[in-house]
């Protein structure tokens, strides 16, 4: 059931679906036969990693099974590396490989050309008022974790 809120749900709904679609579009410029999770665990071990397995699924708030799954696939792409921790043998780490940074430099670039182009679209005063939200969106995926 909705809670009350004082925020305009024209708002609320206005900017789910512009975060929506512009979501969307982002993916469609992705390539090659990988997923939104697998993209995020990807960028997570190329900022973190090495990292455990276990502490990968809690970064990325899945289930440490889930993770597994997206691991495997992205070593047989030999998008990331694993490694057996030498002190504890219980424990994988993982890590990006040299493809998997190529990879996600060819992703970020067909990304932010996509969003350069849409972005040029736009007059120096909307601009400044999207520089502007970027802190804002920022501070409320942080309140939703």
């Amino acid at each position: 059931m909705p809670t009350q809120t004082k925020v305009d749900p024209k708002l609320v709904s206005g900017l789910r679906l512009s975060v929506m679609r512009l979501a969307r579009r982002l993916r469609q410029q992705a390539t090659g036969d990988i997923t939104p999770s697998m993209i995020s665990a990807l960028h997570s071990v190329e900022a973190l990693g090495p990292i455990p397995l276990g502490e990968l699924a809690q970064v990325e708030k899945i289930q440490p099974p889930t993770m597994t799954l997206i691991v495997n696939r992205l070593d047989d792409q030999g998008l990331i590396k694993k490694d057996v921790d030498a002190s504890d043998r219980r424990i994988t780490r993982i890590s990006i490989s040299v493809e998997g940074k190529k990879f996600l430099g060819s992703h970020r670039s067909r990304k932010d050309a996509y969003l350069a182009r849409a972005l040029e679209e736009l007059s120096d005063h909307e601009l400044a008022k999207i520089e502007k939200a970027i802190p804002i969106l920022e501070k409320l995926l942080e309140a939703t974790e």
